[in-house]
């Protein structure tokens, strides 16, 4: 069987649920508007008037999002037109550490896991430390409507606070990758909370919001980080179960694989830090995500 592309796939999908909506209201006699005997329509009705008008312009609608998101993949150079992902749970899933991943007496400090428990094939893309501010990745990100989460770092982010409340304005959650990026395990616990409290207090300073997520640098930490973490707001320690790279991906899994509800890893880089830029690094990830029939959801509408 040929393989339809994405594009044609997610219309069609579309399609299908709009269909379901136009027939559970149905022709009936006793519904205004209805066909008369015989199926004709009543006397005097107007054209399209009633669920099956309303059905063709839902489909019509649905027609030209779906033309515009054809146009702006090939805008932004995609190699496939990004999958939609489907609406949040109604409840966020409950979210345990990762097997091999807890600490001493940890059940009730902020989790750390890699993947978010899910059965829809979605996948979740974070964006690390702040060294590269290219103004390109919002305005593409932003038109291709693919959600995304940032881990910040001051020593970086501070070099222009600008950027990133820009990027918050779009509706990027900005979130706790500590002060100077160190080594938090070779730490004391003063030191440690230094580094993950007084950022948690700059990025509300700045931004206007305390964050609830903390990533580690390197992703290393001890029970004192997480006990840190917890004492100034965190409730999850997001990691990650793969890396992208704008020629190449790394794996965490021995099947070098996506998973539902993986997340994927990258940075705030570009030329001067590897071989492409932002937009680069956005095109090689989306083919490998579109490709094996994954979308990008966002973060916080799980955790």
């Amino acid at each position: 069987m040929k393989r339809l592309g994405s594009g044609t796939v997610a219309l069609a999908a579309l399609l299908g649920a709009a269909l379901a909506a136009g027939c559970s209201g149905g022709d009936h006699p006793s519904h205004p508007g209805a066909a008369g005997a015989g199926g004709r329509a009543a006397a005097g009705a107007a054209p399209q008037a009633g669920p099956a008008g309303a059905l063709v312009s839902y489909a019509e609608q649905l027609k030209r999002r779906q033309a515009q998101r054809v146009a702006l993949a090939k805008k932004w150079g995609l190699a496939e037109v990004p999958l939609v992902a489907p609406a949040p749970p109604a409840e966020k899933p409950e979210i345990t550490s990762r097997e091999g991943f807890e600490v001493d007496d940890g059940e009730d400090l902020p989790q750390v896991f890699t993947t978010v428990p899910t059965d829809q094939r979605i996948v979740f893309l974070t964006i690390d430390d702040g060294a590269e501010k290219d103004p390109e990745l919002i305005r593409m990100m932003d038109e291709l409507k693919i959600p995304y989460t940032a881990f910040l770092s001051d020593y970086l982010a501070s070099e222009d606070y600008g950027y990133f409340a820009a990027m918050q304005k779009k509706g990027v959650t900005l979130n706790n990758h500590t002060l100077t990026h160190p080594y938090l395990p070779g730490l004391s616990y003063a030191e440690q909370k230094k580094e993950i409290c007084d950022q948690q207090d700059r990025i509300e300073k700045h931004f206007g919001k305390r964050p609830v997520l903390f990533r580690p640098p390197y992703g290393n930490y001890n029970r004192d980080t997480l006990v840190v973490a917890k004492s100034c707001g965190i409730k999850a320690v997001p990691l990650w179960a793969e890396e992208a790279f704008p020629d190449h991906m790394d794996w965490r899994e021995w099947d070098r694989d996506l998973h539902p509800g993986d997340i994927v890893l990258t940075h705030f880089q570009g030329p001067a830090q590897w071989k492409g830029t932002m937009a680069d690094m956005v095109r090689n990830v989306m083919k490998v995500i579109t490709e094996k029939g994954y979308a990008v959801a966002r973060l916080e509408d799980y955790v």
